[in-house]
C-alpha cells in the first residue's frame, strides 16, 4: 500500500485554500499543527494538544512555528515525520442509523441474527414493505409516529427503527480517547468476525462549548455479525483495536468551507482486495435523516465534554455486493485497501488487518502527559 503523502492527491487540488488542523510526530511526540496556504505550523508551544487548541479557538497559524510547506515535508503513516489521527483528548462519539438504508440493514442484521446467508431474502421483503416510508418520514414527527404504529401492527418494528424515526438518535461512544488511527494506518476487524464492513462517514469536531468547528473523514469499522446477534454487543462490534479511523486532517470551518458543505457532501468509497475484488460505493449527506447539528445537539444532551468531542455522523453506505458466495454479501479480507473520499475533505486511506495484528495501542493519556511534560509543554 502506498503511504507517501501527496497533498494534491490526499487533500484535493484546492488543498492550499483550506485551513487544516491535525497532529504530526516529528520524532519527539505528537504536535498539533495548523496548515494555512499550504504551510505547516507547529502549534505545540501555543497549545500542547489539539483539544487545548480547539478549546481556546487558537487558530492563528502565525502564532506557531512555521516548519515548511506540506508538499515536500514527507509525511508518512509509519516513518518520521509521522501523520497521526487529527484528534487527541476528544471523546470519540458516533451516531448510528442516520440514513434509511443503514436503518434497513440494521434490521436485517437483527432478524438474520448475524447470519449473512439469510440477509438477501430479508432485504427484499423489508425494502418492499418499509423502504419508501422510511426514506420520506422526518424523525420525531407525527408522521413518524404513524409509521411506527403501522409497522408494529405488521410485526415489522425494531429497536433500530426506533432510533431511525423516533425522537432520539442513537449516539454511542466509538473508541477511547487517543485510540483513533489516521491516514495510511491499518484498521482492525476482530479476528473472529466473519461478516463486517467499513462505514465511510463525515465526522464533526466539536469544541467544549458545543460549537462544531470543522470536519474530517472517518471509517467507523463495523462487525455486522456481532451486532446482528444482539444489539447489546454493540461495544464489541464497534470498539476494537484500530477500529476507528479519522483523517487525514480536520478542515476547519471558515468562509470557504462551512457546515453547509458538510450537509451537501458526497462521500465515495472504494475497496480493493488483494484477490482482485473491487467495490465502489457512494453516500450523499443530503439523504441523512437528521441534520448534523441536530446530531451534535443530541450528543451533548445532558452531558459536558470539557475536552470536546468528535462525532461520526453515520453512513448511507451498506455493502450488499456479493464477494464470495452468492447471497452472502460483502465482508472484509485482510489486505483490503479502503479509500474514503469527499471533495473538500480529501481522502482517508487505510489497509485492513485484524485487531490482533494491528499496531497495539500503547500511547494512552498517561503516556501523552509524560511526553508533554518531558518536552516542557505542560503548564498550569
Amino acid at each position: 500500500m502506498e503511504t507517501h503523502f501527496d497533498p494534491a492527491t490526499v487533500l484535493g487540488a484546492d488543498w492550499r485554500d483550506g485551513l487544516w488542523l491535525g497532529r504530526i510526530d516529528r520524532g519527539e511526540g505528537p504536535c498539533p499543527v495548523l496548515i494555512r496556504d499550504g504551510v505547516v505550523h507547529d502549534m505545540s508551544r501555543v497549545a500542547a494538544t489539539v483539544a487545548q487548541l480547539v478549546a481556546a479557538a487558537a487558530f492563528d497559524a502565525d502564532a506557531g512555528e512555521a516548519i515548511g510547506d506540506l508538499a515536500p515535508l514527507g509525511l508518512a503513516a509509519t516513518a518520521v515525520p509521522r501523520l497521526l489521527a487529527p484528534v487527541d483528548l476528544q471523546v470519540v462519539k458516533a451516531a448510528g442509523v442516520t440514513f434509511a438504508t443503514s436503518a434497513l440493514e440494521r434490521v436485517i442484521e437483527e432478524r438474520a441474527r448475524g447470519d449473512a446467508s439469510a440477509a438477501a431474502g430479508l432485504r427484499a421483503r423489508l425494502e418492499e414493505r418499509v423502504g419508501g416510508g422510511l426514506r420520506s418520514v422526518v424523525p420525531g414527527t407525527a408522521e413518524a409516529s404513524a409509521l411506527k404504529a403501522a409497522l408494529i401492527e405488521e410485526g415489522l418494528w425494531s429497536q433500530y427503527l426506533e432510533v431511525a424515526i423516533g425522537p432520539d438518535a442513537e449516539i454511542f461512544t466509538k473508541a477511547p480517547v487517543l485510540a483513533t488511527v489516521g491516514w495510511g494506518a491499518d484498521v482492525g476487524i476482530r479476528s473472529d468476525s466473519g461478516w463486517n464492513n467499513p462505514e465511510p462517514e463525515v465526522a464533526l469536531l466539536v469544541a467544549p462549548d458545543g460549537r462544531a468547528v470543522g470536519a474530517c473523514l472517518g471509517n467507523d469499522v463495523n462487525l455486522r455479525d456481532f451486532e446482528g446477534r444482539s444489539a447489546l454487543l454493540l461495544g464489541k462490534a464497534k470498539d476494537n483495536n484500530a477500529s476507528a479511523a479519522l483523517g487525514p486532517f480536520v478542515r476547519l470551518f471558515d468562509d470557504r468551507f462551512t457546515i453547509d458543505h458538510v450537509r451537501d457532501a458526497q462521500v465515495t468509497l472504494t475497496i480493493e482486495g488483494t484477490d482482485g475484488y473491487r467495490l465502489d460505493g457512494h453516500s450523499s449527506m443530503r439523504e441523512i435523516s437528521r441534520d448534523p447539528l441536530e446530531l451534535v445537539r443530541q450528543a451533548l444532551s445532558e452531558h459536558q465534554y470539557p475536552d470536546g468531542f468528535v462525532l461520526y455522523l453515520g453512513t448511507l453506505f451498506a455493502p450488499v455486493q456479493d464477494r464470495d458466495e452468492p447471497g452472502r454479501g460483502f465482508t472484509h479480507k485482510t489486505g483490503d485497501v479502503v479509500t474514503i473520499a469527499s471533495p473538500g475533505l480529501g481522502q482517508l486511506v487505510n489497509r485492513v488487518t485484524t485487531s490482533k495484528d494491528a499496531e497495539p495501542w500503547t500511547f494512552g493519556t498517561l503516556a501523552l502527559m509524560r511526553n508533554l511534560a518531558a518536552r516542557g509543554l505542560l503548564s498550569a
